[in-house]
């Protein structure tokens, strides 16, 4: 009987925290969204204006950003922003207006 009690509160437990980390990220995902579009842009113009390589680029950005990993593919000179499972932002270099930003093809999000 007493092990039973302790798998259902172990149960409850884990339950508990799986759903409070679903509602965290999902807190968090509008400045994930920002920030990685900001990280595609400002990579994509170190990397393919200035010739940087990515890792040099990441000293350019904000505190914070830490989680965000950045994709290159140098044949579409673009390069992609992304944090795993949750969003992503490629920016693409136009030979005339610079680093552009893909349209944004997500579920827009609610702010309240």
């Amino acid at each position: 009987m007493k092990a039973r009690r302790i798998a259902v509160a172990i149960a409850v437990l884990i339950v508990a925290m799986l759903a409070g980390g679903w509602l965290y990220v999902r807190s968090i995902t509008p400045q994930l969204e920002l920030g990685v579009g900001y990280a595609a842009r400002v990579a994509c113009g170190c990397r393919f204006v200035e010739g940087r390589t990515l890792a040099s680029c990441r000293t350019d950005f904000e505190a914070g950003m830490e989680p965000i990993r950045l994709k290159e593919d140098a044949a579409a000179k673009s390069v992609t922003a992304y944090v795993p499972l949750i969003a992503s932002r490629t920016a693409r270099l136009d030979p005339v207006l610079g680093c552009q930003p893909a349209p944004f093809t997500g579920t827009p999000i609610a702010v309240h």
